[in-house]
């Protein structure tokens, strides 16, 4: 049998070392591959989500019974009809409105609170804004009638950026009042709103041919599977050539 002296020379004096750095090796990049598949699982369960979003009704904020089931329905289109209340609103800084890998401009997006008929509010992101808007008494520029009815996709607020990135907010010190937020945080925000939030948001459709501050725009999401399988492949190629290939390096020093 060829096997137990090939055996023997990985695990000799001379060769341990390099055997054990090659298994380790090859473990890596296996488990990297399986990651990249888990990624493509997760990818298109997302997808699949928002294809069934996509293809439902239109949601009435105003009928919901349940508000914990929006929280497994974001990007399903809503509407709602209620009184704005602009002395309530925030604003999220760093927002770009165009390419933010070319000529992007820096600001906010302005979210002001809709007070549904029943006493809830639900959060209505009404667009973007410039960074010469930082003042929250500038806001008032772009009131719009106190009673409205709007419509968009459902959001899920964010307490960090993707991945753990940015800065999260930090607690309201008592009696404090927040305009402006790193990120939408409701547990934090809820305190210093005199009524109860629903558990998502609201961003407001751009309106046909409507091109006036706050700027409007609904994400435009990637619904391929991307490039994960292919990353996967390469991981498992990467092992199988170092596995395979190490013992015909053996042979050759041997």
């Amino acid at each position: 049998m060829k096997i137990i002296p090939i055996l023997r020379l990985y695990f000799s004096r001379r060769w341990w070392w390099t055997t054990l750095l090659m298994l380790f090796a090859v473990g890596v990049m296996i488990r990297l591959g399986i990651w990249q598949l888990d990624r493509l699982a997760d990818r298109r369960a997302f997808n699949e989500h928002v294809r069934a979003m996509q293809s439902a009704d239109p949601l009435d904020l105003n009928a919901v019974a349940d508000p914990m089931a929006l929280i497994g329905m974001e990007y399903r289109a809503a509407f709602a009809s209620g009184v704005y209340d602009f002395d309530h609103q925030i604003a999220l800084r760093n927002q770009y409105w165009g390419d933010p890998d070319g000529a992007a401009q820096y600001g906010y997006h302005l979210l002001t609170p809709l007070i549904l008929p029943d006493g809830r509010a639900v959060l209505v992101d009404r667009g973007w804004i410039p960074a010469d808007y930082a003042d929250p008494t500038t806001w008032g520029t772009f009131d719009e009638a106190p009673t409205a009815s709007v419509t968009g996709i459902l959001r899920l607020p964010l307490a960090e950026g993707d991945v753990g990135g940015g800065v999260p907010d930090a607690p309201l010190a008592p009696d404090e009042t927040r305009r402006v937020w790193n990120f939408l945080n409701l547990e934090l925000l809820r305190p210093q709103l005199p009524y109860d939030l629903l558990p998502v948001y609201l961003q407001q459709s751009p309106p046909e041919g409507e091109l006036s501050l706050p700027y409007k725009a609904l994400p435009v999401l990637d619904l391929s599977d991307g490039p994960h399988l292919g990353y996967a492949l390469q991981w498992f190629f990467y092992a199988s050539l170092v596995f395979f290939g190490y013992p015909v390096y053996l042979r050759k020093q041997a």
